[in-house]
Formats: C-alpha cells, structure tokens, sequence
C-alpha cells in the first residue's frame, strides 16, 4: 500500500476521533464485534463521522489499488536521458553549426573522424552531394542528420537496434534511413568517385605509379578479392551454403580494383562467399567489357617485340588474360626472370589488398555486416565510396583489419579465354624478361 495514503488514513481516523470519540473505529475487539454483528451499526452512531470517514477511506483505497503504476523508463529508450541528448538534433547542430568553427581544426576533425569515421570538410562534402535526393525523399529529420546517423553506423559497425537506442529512434527507422543513405551513396555518388581510368592523364598517372613501385611498366590497376562477413543468414535463404567462404564463414563476396593510391576504380559485389575469385570475376561487368573490347586502353608499349597494353595484376586465383597477369607461382619456384616478375606483381597486389584492410578499418560494419542480405550489396559498395571519399582527401589511415590468408588453386581457362591467355602468357614472359634484365644491369 503506498505511504502517502497511510498518513492519509492516519489523519482521517485522527479526525473521526475528535468528532465523535464515543465512537471509535479501533475500539477493543469485543466493541467492534458487537458493531459488526449489524451491518446498519455503523448508520446508528450519534454522529455522521463514521460513515464520512469509511466513505472516504473507501473511495481512496480503490483509487490507490486501481491506479496505472507508471514503469520507470530506462536512459536506452528515454530520448530526454543524457545518453540520447548527446546524441540529439540539437547536439548535433550545436556541434556541427554553432561550435565548429571555434575549434581547432586538427581537434575539430579528430573529433569527427571518432563520430562518424572521416574529417568535417569530406563530412560535409557527402551532406551536399547527397542533400538534394534526401530532400526529395521527404525524411521528416534534418539531411545532415541524417547522413551523420548512418555514418556513425557505418564506422563503428553498430546495429540498428543499437544506434536505435543511442538516437531514442525506432530500430525500424534507423534501417529505413540506412537503406536510404547506402543506396544513394551507391547509386548517384559512385559514378563519379569510382571511374575506370580511360582518360590518357589519368592512365599515364597509374601506369607511372606503378612503375615507381614495381619497375614494370603499364600496370592500370591491381585486382583482389575479399569475403565480407554476414552477420547471420535468414532461415528461408535459398541454397544457403553457397554463402560460406573457405574461411568458414557466411559471407559475400566483394571484389576490387585499386590504382597505387589505394583509391577503388572498379567495385563488384555480386557472388555469395562460396563463389571463388575467378567466378566471381568472370561474372562482373568489367571482365565482359575487357573480354569484348568494349575497354581498350591505347596506351600500348612494345616489349620484345610484344605489343603490352594496359594491364591488371591479381593474385594466382584469377585467370592469365592478355589484360590481367598472374604470378608464374605462388611460392617463388620459377627461374630468376620468373620470380622477379613475381616479387614486382606482388608490390603491384599490395595496394589492392592494404585497400581492402583500410576499407574494413575504417567502415567497420564491414567486418560483420548487421544488415538484411537484400540490402548488403549496396552497403558494401556505399563504403567502398566513402574510401574512396577518404583516400582522396588523404584522410589519416585507421588501424589496420587483419585478413585471413589467401589459399586456392589455379582456375582453368575458359574455351572463349584462350586467345586471351596465349597473349597473357608472352607478355608476362616478356615483361619478365625485361624486368630482369633491367634489374641486373643496374
């Protein structure tokens, strides 16, 4: 019984005492059972106290028992608690508006990196390029806001029923503005941060910082692939074993092409982690415009007499074409020409796979994707974008993402290949060649 009605009754039997004391409610035992015996006892008191007082304590226990008791709610789901202000609109545009320009600016961006994974100046550079089509989506929360929402997720990796509880949302909007944000990001800002590099200033600017890092010449672009974790699989998925990798774990597939700035010129993200490298490539959109000749790099060399256009380098898990080279072998087993080539290609592959480990440093949903599998693809490449973002504004590099090592055998070259692997033969030979006579010379 609650406290405030005992005193409450305390007073009033006080108060029935002082009007009628011959008649007291806890008189002794017998006194009361004699009263008791009638039920109209009560109405025969020399005074209307009695009936005044049991019609009121009557009618205020039924509104203490009968009353809602109202749960305490928790600071998770409370926006008014001091974890969700911080986190607020109001919090937010005090930072991003009224304060922003009083700080430092290596505090300043230090502090928004820890937020929401890059610098304001690149911060703001997505708001205004994504504004326009969040305006039209008429989100009823602010585009910056917003923005910064899936950011946060983005770069601590946290699920929506977390980020929920930080923003006092419903984890169903969280996912709704996520979705919206990823897709935008993956749509109308990919075509112009992730570009194959066609125009001659910009080929000649990737086949020389190559060069500078591997001696070989007319390297475009290094190819690798990486399984990105899910972090569970629906239990109505189709074929759902199709979706572990050889690490063991379900996952998709992503595979990149980075220039020697780590810097993302082609991203695929459409295979399930069962699928190896090979596959996965021959099923991208860029292998079957190489493979038509709908991309013809005209920036070709004569080496040996073997006429080299641009090339790729990968990892012995793609195919040997005349426009991606493969090592002679994975452990350095061949001739000393061979294994020179090897040892350059592998420089070459670097930036590739430090790409991939700065992507899933800095993105961290990217190391256990609390997505739906519908919506995955496009949270991927949204990330490869913000690298991108990032890695052009030379933004500080995170702490390193281990990657499992890589295993798997030669794939076997395709009927439709093998004029393409004929002429990828003789030029990693003649490159070779090249390489190492140059190499000793020196």
């Amino acid at each position: 019984m609650d406290q405030s009605f005992l005193l409450m009754l305390s007073n009033l039997l006080n108060l029935q005492n002082h009007l009628d004391p011959a008649t007291s409610v806890l008189s002794d035992s017998a006194s009361f059972a004699a009263s008791a015996t009638s039920p109209t006892s009560l109405l025969t008191s020399t005074t209307a106290a009695p009936l005044l007082f049991f019609t009121i304590a009557s009618v205020l226990s039924y509104v203490a028992s009968h009353s809602p008791k109202k749960k305490r709610k928790t600071s998770s789901n409370n926006p008014s608690s001091p974890s969700a202000a911080e986190f607020s609109i109001s919090a937010f545009r005090a930072l991003s508006t009224e304060h922003i320009w009083a700080m430092e600016v290596p505090l300043r961006d230090a502090q928004w990196r820890s937020l929401y994974g890059l610098s304001y100046p690149v911060f703001t550079t997505v708001v205004d390029k994504l504004k326009p089509y969040i305006t039209q989506s008429q989100l009823s929360l602010p585009s910056d806001y917003a923005v910064a929402m899936v950011l946060s997720r983005l770069s601590h990796g946290l699920s929506a029923k977390a980020l929920a509880s930080r923003y006092g949302l419903e984890p169903y909007l969280i996912s709704k503005i996520t979705n919206m944000v990823t897709r935008l990001l993956a749509t109308k800002l990919y075509p112009e941060f992730i570009k194959i590099p066609v125009s001659r200033r910009r080929l000649v600017e990737t086949t020389q910082g190559f060069q500078e890092l591997t001696s070989l010449p007319n390297i475009c672009g290094a190819i690798d692939g990486t399984p990105v974790r899910l972090h569970h699989l629906p239990s109505d998925t189709i074929n759902s074993s199709m979706y572990y990798c050889k690490f063991g774990f379900p996952s998709i597939l992503l595979q990149v092409v980075a220039d020697h700035k780590k810097v993302f010129w082609d991203v695929c993200v459409k295979a399930p982690g069962g699928f190896d490298d090979a596959t996965h490539f021959r099923d991208s959109l860029l292998y079957n415009r190489l493979i038509s000749g709908d991309i013809v790099w005209d920036k070709a060399i004569n080496i040996r007499g073997q006429h080299v256009r641009p090339y790729l380098v990968g990892d012995w898990g793609f195919p040997l074409l005349s426009f991606l080279l493969t090592p002679f072998s994975w452990n350095r087993t061949g001739g000393p020409a061979q294994n020179a080539f090897d040892e350059a290609v592998a420089k070459a592959r670097k930036s590739a796979e430090e790409a991939i480990v700065l992507l899933k440093g800095r993105w961290k949903i990217l190391q256990d994707l609390n997505v739906d599998l519908s919506h995955a693809p496009q949270t991927i490449v949204a990330c490869c974008v913000l690298h991108n973002l990032c890695q052009i504004a030379r933004e500080p590099e995170p702490e390193l993402w281990k990657e499992p090592n890589e295993t798997g055998s030669i794939p076997r070259i395709l009927d439709n290949e093998k004029s393409f692997h004929y002429y990828g033969e003789s030029s990693r030979q003649a490159l070779a060649d090249d390489l190492y006579q140059r190499l000793s010379s020196r």
